[in-house]
């Protein structure tokens, strides 16, 4: 019954929507296999083998459009051509092909073609065909590379051509390396259909460095194991005067009065260039020296003079010159300059350094004006170690409280009575002579009210 839906299916299928269903399938279409290694073609059934008779073949069509039956089977046996019988492999009812070794001759076309008669379906056959590509390739050999040719050449003069080549491989592809990078599409590049070989055309500064190849296919890829070096004779090119002293404004050098400066006049070129200095006045020039240094004494120079810098490539025959002005003005040395630049920071300490010394004599004026250290030192000085410090008198307490052992202290000149250290010197007259002794001051002093009474 099952087989039977089946048919009543396949049958709907094709008269309704013209789409026929599979009783059998390949998985896929292309075979991509190695030179030397086997290949599996197998064949997937959507019906029982129990309930249908089935007569199919393996045919083998050669790229040359040559078609061989390699086997012939039913379901309960197979016939193999006797030519593949020693590398081909077939086993019914599962009708899967099994090839064995491949070469380069296995290479193309598989076709299944299937007979299925259902054995309830009397005299109704179904036909099934199924057809798979085969490629046999061979892994890439290790990469050579030719330049033409093979010495080296001028810019914009020679045409270098590349050739890439390998002893084996099939379906081989190239790609082109420049310093490892891969090189891109130029309008002086110009390829073969698998790129094996590159001409450049004409070469340019920048087509110089090492170059490799790299072959491949769908199996397997090798880069050439040593860089063959271009090298292109160019320039010069971005030529340039440069000092490292005196100061720079353009074209124009400022240096000092007597100073010895040095140019350098550089470009990029290879072989490296050959240099010509020029001095250039209103009605004349002058060569002044060959070779890329220029060693000029300012103090034979007028106010300012003007220089040719020329650079000449005896290869390429191409040239290139540079001039600038010289100008003699003062600018201090270099050492001073750079000491200025050192010390920018210098006006900010002194201000600040300033200031605390202006705050610092002002708190020391604002002292001695207020605090008169000169008093409070001699106070401290008369005043008795073991006496406390006492509460301040107005000075018309009991004299008495003053006695006590003093030195003699003679002060030069007269002062005024508001100015005396000690309250006894303020009952003094204000014109007594100052070089009175504290022997005097005391006789002064009126005896105690306890000494009268004794006498």
């Amino acid at each position: 019954m099952e087989a039977t839906g089946r048919i009543v299916l396949y049958l709907l299928l094709v008269l309704l929507t013209d789409v026929s269903a599979h009783f059998i399938d390949i998985p896929s279409s292309i075979y991509p296999s190695i030179e030397g290694t086997s290949l599996l073609l197998p064949v997937e059934t959507y019906f029982q083998l129990d309930d249908a008779e089935i007569q199919g073949t393996w045919s083998h069509t050669t790229t040359d459009g040559v078609r061989t039956t390699l086997v012939t089977f039913t379901k309960d046996s197979a016939i193999t051509d006797m030519t593949y019988r020693d590398y081909i492999v077939f086993k019914v009812p599962n009708m899967t092909l099994l090839i064995r070794e491949l070469n380069q001759h296995d290479e193309g076309d598989y076709h299944l073609n299937l007979n299925i008669e259902f054995v309830n379906q009397s005299g109704l056959v179904f036909k099934e065909e199924r057809t798979v590509r085969v490629t046999v390739d061979v892994p890439v050999s290790t990469p050579v590379i030719k330049k033409t040719p093979s010495y080296s050449v001028v810019e914009d003069k020679a045409n270098v051509t590349w050739t890439c080549s390998v002893e084996r491989g099939t379906r081989v592809v190239f790609q082109w390396f420049r310093d490892n990078t891969p090189l891109g599409v130029s309008d002086r590049y110009h390829f073969s259909k698998d790129k094996s070989t590159l001409l450049i055309s004409p070469v340019k500064k920048e087509d110089k460095g090492s170059y490799r190849c790299e072959a491949r296919n769908p199996v397997s890829r090798e880069k050439s194991r040593a860089a063959v070096d271009l090298t292109v004779y160019y320039g010069p090119y971005n030529l340039e005067v440069n000092s490292d002293q005196g100061l720079r404004t353009g074209e124009v050098f400022t240096i000092n009065p007597g100073e010895l400066v040095f140019f350098h006049c550089q470009a990029d070129s290879n072989p490296p260039n050959s240099y010509v200095w020029i001095s250039k006045s209103r009605n004349a020039t002058q060569i002044i020296t060959e070779g890329p240094r220029l060693e000029v004494l300012s103090y034979r120079l007028a106010q300012a003079e003007e220089y040719l810098c020329r650079a000449f490539n005896n290869v390429t025959q191409k040239q290139d010159e540079t001039q600038f002005t010289l100008v003699v003005a003062s600018l201090g040395t270099g050492k001073e300059k750079h000491t200025q630049d050192d010390n920018s920071v210098s006006p900010l300490v002194v201000i600040a350094v300033c200031s605390l010394f202006i705050i610092g004599g002002m708190l020391l004026i604002f002292f001695r004006k207020n605090c008169h250290p000169k008093r409070v030192l001699m106070r401290i000085y008369k005043r008795p170690i073991s006496d406390p410090r006492r509460p301040h008198r107005s000075g018309h307490e009991d004299a008495t409280e003053d006695f006590g052992i003093y030195e003699f202290v003679a002060i030069p000149g007269r002062m005024e009575p508001a100015q005396a250290s000690c309250r006894s010197l303020a009952r003094l007259e204000s014109t007594q002579d100052m070089h009175t002794t504290i022997y005097d001051v005391i006789r002064h002093v009126p005896e105690s009210p306890g000494q009268s009474l004794l006498n």
